[in-house]
């Protein structure tokens, strides 16, 4: 890139990233985990899977509330030069870097059902409840604020990763119509783009 010229991703596309893929693997390694009797048997294992999704839901959803504040307070309008990153390259990014640990994770959590059936598979789908509930969270304050939060790609680790991690120093700001994601990160709809 030229001098001066900085790509930016969206910080509630980089948080809604993983919300999908944690879910889905967190309900197949349930499914799967449900049909194994396990140690403490089904019934205990789905009842401490429902009390763990909504503990990793809570807890993924508050953590680094503070930090996302701070740093979408201080954000500074993005320059005209900036590159703002589709929203598909994001997830992209965030996907391929995550590959191992996310298959690292649903495997651990299939072990898992052998000692408690489907809890290690609920506790995965509740952390992607949380990061959907933050995305959202972030959405809100996109629409308050009439502004979408962008942070510089070369500030993300090279896994695509924390948009409020120690590297990241501000945010960038733009209009609510800017680029192709919706505040909170969703696709934008089709009738909002003409």
């Amino acid at each position: 890139m030229a001098r001066g010229v900085q790509g930016l991703a969206r910080v509630a596309v980089v948080v809604r990233a993983g919300a999908a893929p944690l879910w889905w693997c967190g309900v197949f390694a349930a499914g799967i985990g449900v049909l194994v009797p396990g140690l403490t048997g089904r019934r205990i294992g789905v009842w401490a899977g429902a009390a763990l999704f909504l503990v990793a839901a809570a807890v993924t959803a508050v953590r680094g509330r503070r930090r996302f504040t701070e740093l979408g307070r201080g954000a500074v309008r993005a320059g005209k030069h900036d590159v703002l990153q589709d929203r598909a390259v994001t997830v992209r990014a965030w996907r391929r870097g995550h590959r191992r640990w996310l298959s690292a994770a649903f495997f651990a959590a299939l072990g898992a059902s052998f000692a408690v059936p489907a809890a290690g598979g609920m506790l995965l789908a509740g952390c992607g409840a949380g990061l959907w509930l933050k995305a959202a969270w972030l959405g809100r304050r996109e629409r308050a604020g009439d502004a979408l939060l962008w942070v510089r790609v070369d500030w993300l680790d090279r896994r695509g990763g924390r948009p409020a991690g120690r590297t990241v120093k501000a945010y960038r700001s733009t209009g609510i119509a800017a680029g192709d994601a919706a505040p909170g990160g969703s696709r934008r709809r089709a009738a909002a783009l003409v």
